[in-house]
């Protein structure tokens, strides 16, 4: 003999709700990281309108700047980028004079990248910028519970 399974009574269909219940919702790292994501990206996006950077432009190019001689290999291991999506972006940031390939010293095979003088001027507007944008982003928190809250972020997708 099988146990008769019971369903939750169906909902009523006029009901009306007053207060949006997110509870399940808000106890999942997943939804609450993309929600903070979501309201840095949202302030992040017209403040390097000016620049002509994206996201991800934004973050070769930091990358970039801080590693002279960084090759596209470990370029997309850092930014976990495909690599036919990182060519056409540094091929736009070459034509945009931002960036230069150089043949790399240890391994005749790769190409390393540098910032021109321009994308270094760039950068170090756009990622004075950037440092602002997350103090306001963050303002919530203290300087303890910001770096509390991105040394868990870096345990959760693996930083070193």
């Amino acid at each position: 003999m099988t146990a008769a399974v019971q369903r939750p009574p169906e909902p009523d269909p006029c009901a009306v709700v007053e207060t949006v219940d997110a509870s399940f919702l808000q106890s999942l790292l997943g939804f609450n990281a993309r929600m903070a994501a979501l309201r840095a990206i949202g302030a992040f996006i017209p403040r390097m309108a000016p620049y002509g950077l994206r996201i991800v432009d934004f973050s070769i190019l930091s990358i970039v700047h801080h590693n002279p001689g960084v090759t596209s290999r470990q370029l997309c291991d850092t930014l976990n980028l495909l690599p036919p999506n990182l060519v056409g972006k540094i091929g736009a940031m070459e034509k945009r004079g931002l960036l230069r390939r150089h043949p790399h010293p240890q391994d005749g095979r790769a190409l390393g990248l540098h910032l021109t003088a321009e994308g270094r001027a760039l950068m170090q507007e756009a990622e004075q910028v950037v440092a602002e944008l997350e103090d306001s982003v963050a303002a919530a928190l203290t300087p303890a519970e910001r770096r509390t809250l991105t040394r868990l972020l870096h345990k959760v997708y693996g930083a070193h």
